[in-house]
């Protein structure tokens, strides 16, 4: 598995953690977890970039939080999307669709 270089991932991390969360509630390290599983261990996100954009996207009130507990019986907070975010993760996916068939388009070869 190669490692994600960290310039791809810059201005990425806030829809990858959108799109996380809109399944469901989770907890920092849940979204990691899942977004190296669905990403077949390509997208790796560290603790300190997720929790930092995390907090950006509750200043943005795109996510609120609430204390629970985390699977193996510990405290964790929790993330929950919030309408807001519901409606910013519609408006980045349609925008990251558009740049990345883009980008592919210049790829292919002629």
């Amino acid at each position: 598995m190669k490692p994600t270089p960290p310039e791809m991932l810059q201005g990425t991390v806030d829809i990858l953690v959108l799109r996380a969360l809109a399944w469901d509630s989770m907890h920092g390290y849940a979204i990691s977890r899942w977004l190296a599983a669905r990403s077949d261990g390509v997208l790796t996100v560290d603790g300190a970039a997720l929790y930092q954009a995390l907090h950006r996207l509750a200043r943005r009130k795109w996510v609120t939080s609430s204390w629970g507990l985390s699977e193996n019986n510990r405290k964790a907070k929790y993330y929950t999307l919030t309408s807001a975010g519901h409606a910013q993760l519609r408006t980045e996916s349609a925008t990251w669709t558009s740049y990345a068939e883009a980008v592919f388009k210049v790829l292919r070869p002629n």
